[in-house]
C-alpha cells in the first residue's frame, strides 16, 4: 500500500521542524562566512594581451586568408604558452618557489572566436606577483616563438598593470554564504522529513486512524498538576456556600 502525503501535511512538517531547519540555515551561513573571511586565502588576477599578426612585405597581399591563418595558429600558441619550454623560463626569471606544472595551473589563456587577440590571465595570492607572471609569460613567449615555430607574428598589445587598490577574485563571501543558505535549507528540510518518516509514535487522533486503522471513540485530555490546583481553589468557595445552606435547613427543621 503506497503512502501519500498532502500539502497540508508537508506544511505541517515544515512548521513543526521550523526551528531545526532555521538552525541548519544559520549554521551553514555562519560556517561559510568564517571560511570565506578567515580561512581561505584571497587570490588576485592580472591579464596581459598579445596579438597574432604576420608582418608582410607587401601590404596589398594581406587578406582574409592571412587573418584565418593567424586565428588557426592561436590554438597552437595557446598550447605552447603553457608548455614547459615557456613556463620553465618564467619560473627561472621570476625565481618562483614552485615548478612549471604548478605555474601552469595559475595561468589561463583565452581568445574570442575569430579574434587575433590572446589574453593571458595569471592568478596569485600576491597581486604584484600576478602582474609579473602575466607580463613575464607574454614577454618570454614573444621572444621564444620565432625560434620554436620560425615565425614572428606576436606583438604585445596590452601589458598587465597593478591597480592602486587590487580586489581579490576569490573567495566571494556573499556568493559562498548564499550557496550555504540554500544547502543548509535543503539539508534541514531533508532531515526534517526523514525524522518525521522514522517517527512511529502515535500522538494524535489522525495517527490512530492512519497507522492502526481504528476509529477514535473518545479522547482523554491531559490534566496537569497546575490545572488540578487551580480547580481546587475554584471549588472551595462553592463548597462553603453549600455547607452553610445545608446548616440553615437543618436548623429550620
Amino acid at each position: 500500500m503506497e503512502e501519500t502525503i498532502s500539502l497540508k501535511e508537508i506544511f505541517g512538517v515544515l512548521k513543526k521542524r521550523f526551528l531545526m531547519i532555521l538552525t541548519f540555515v544559520f549554521g551553514a551561513a555562519l560556517v561559510a562566512a568564517i571560511i570565506s573571511y578567515f580561512v581561505l586565502t584571497p587570490t588576485y588576477q592580472s591579464s596581459s594581451q598579445f596579438i597574432v599578426n604576420q608582418e608582410l612585405q607587401d601590404p596589398t597581399q594581406y587578406n582574409t586568408n592571412n587573418i584565418q591563418t593567424n586565428v588557426q595558429m592561436i590554438n597552437t600558441y595557446n598550447i605552447i604558452i603553457k608548455s614547459p619550454a615557456i613556463l620553465d623560463e618564467v619560473v627561472s626569471e621570476l625565481d618562483l618557489p614552485y615548478s612549471s606544472s604548478v605555474l601552469g595551473e595559475k595561468i589561463e589563456v583565452s581568445s574570442a572566436d575569430s579574434s587575433q587577440v590572446v589574453t593571458v590571465i595569471a592568478t596569485d595570492e600576491d597581486p604584484a606577483m600576478a602582474v609579473e607572471i602575466a607580463n613575464a609569460t607574454v614577454g618570454i613567449f614573444q621572444n621564444e616563438i620565432p625560434e620554436i615555430m620560425s615565425v614572428d607574428n606576436v606583438s604585445v598589445l596590452n601589458e598587465a598593470q597593478l591597480s592602486p587598490n587590487p580586489k581579490p577574485v576569490a573567495p566571494n563571501p556573499l556568493l559562498n554564504i548564499a550557496i550555504a543558505i540554500v544547502l543548509g535549507a535543503m539539508v534541514g528540510i531533508g532531515i526534517a522529513f526523514l525524522i518525521e518518516y522514522l517517527d512511529n509514535s502515535i500522538t494524535t487522533e489522525d495517527d490512530v486512524e492512519k497507522k492502526l486503522g481504528l476509529p477514535v471513540l473518545g479522547v482523554i485530555s491531559f490534566v496537569s498538576e497546575d490545572d488540578i490546583r487551580s480547580n481546587q481553589f475554584m471549588l472551595e468557595p462553592n463548597r462553603k456556600k453549600r455547607s452553610g445552606f445545608d446548616g440553615a435547613q437543618e436548623k429550620s427543621f
